[in-house]
């Protein structure tokens, strides 16, 4: 995936006029970008037809908007790298657990939170920070965010940060859009905004709490489809996937692999 690094055009504190004008560069051709309401609004749900032991497939469509918004699913640059994010709604009792594992296993990770679970989880937010793990924006309020205005999507972003950085003086570098719907115009909002969208190139359906299989079906459901680069999707609501972790994470290190930290993408 080609890596497009996008000019630092406002300081912080004219972060929202900056956004709100759009004054901002296309990197590819030097011009000014057009404006949101020239972009599609229409909304596109992240899928892609997985492969055991190898990347996924994607359209060229696809590929065209990651390489042109700063978005990833997969790190294309190195062989045997995976990347662990997990999705944080809300807390069902797995998340220390799943610390515990990467602590013990010196693993990094990422953990995109909403806003009630930023403000209701202070403990655990903190010890993510703490251990070195990166807290991204999955929005205040998890909206599907192609159906919402540029001001909406904006402040969606900017008030969790805002209070991300209020509350644990860590500052938002990363964002996945909820239920990985999203638009042209939706990705040139963040990216203008100085985000780097992470969507994924590994997930399963995880997320239903009331069809939990066990740790043996997560660890089936994972490990036949690791692949150079990966970025995985699991949720942590997932009891399966608390149970299986370590597991996991030992496997794919004795496969060769190693755990990056999102920050290692640029």
């Amino acid at each position: 995936m080609k890596k497009i690094i996008v000019p630092m055009l406002c300081a912080a504190m004219l972060l929202s006029s900056c956004v709100a004008s759009q004054e901002t560069m296309n990197t590819d051709t030097g011009q000014e970008k057009p404006p949101y309401e020239q972009l599609s609004g229409e909304g596109t749900g992240w899928g892609f037809v997985r492969k055991k032991g190898a990347p996924p497939e994607i359209t060229s469509a696809q590929k065209q908007i990651m390489d042109k918004y700063d978005c990833y699913y997969i790190d294309d640059r190195e062989q045997k790298v995976l990347y662990l994010t997990f999705d944080e709604g809300y807390e069902n009792g797995y998340t220390s657990k799943i610390l515990d594992v990467l602590e013990e296993t010196s693993t990094p990770a990422a953990f995109f939170v909403t806003g009630p679970y930023l403000e209701n989880q202070q403990e655990l937010v903190q010890r993510m920070i703490d251990n070195g793990h990166i807290v991204g924006n999955h929005t205040v309020n998890h909206p599907n965010l192609p159906k919402q205005s540029v001001e909406t999507v904006q402040k969606e972003l900017d008030d969790l940060n805002n209070k991300c950085e209020e509350m644990y003086g860590v500052s938002m570098k990363y964002m996945r859009p909820p239920e990985g719907e999203y638009s042209e115009r939706v990705l040139s909002v963040a990216q203008d905004m100085g985000y780097k969208t992470i969507l994924w190139s590994f997930a399963y359906k995880d997320w239903d709490i009331n069809m939990q299989q066990g740790a043996e079906h997560a660890f089936n459901q994972v490990t036949p489809y690791l692949h150079d680069g990966a970025i995985l999707l699991l949720h942590a609501v997932s009891s399966d996937n608390a149970n299986a972790l370590e597991d996991i994470i030992n496997y794919a290190k004795n496969e060769g692999f190693v755990f990056k930290s999102l920050d290692d993408l640029e």
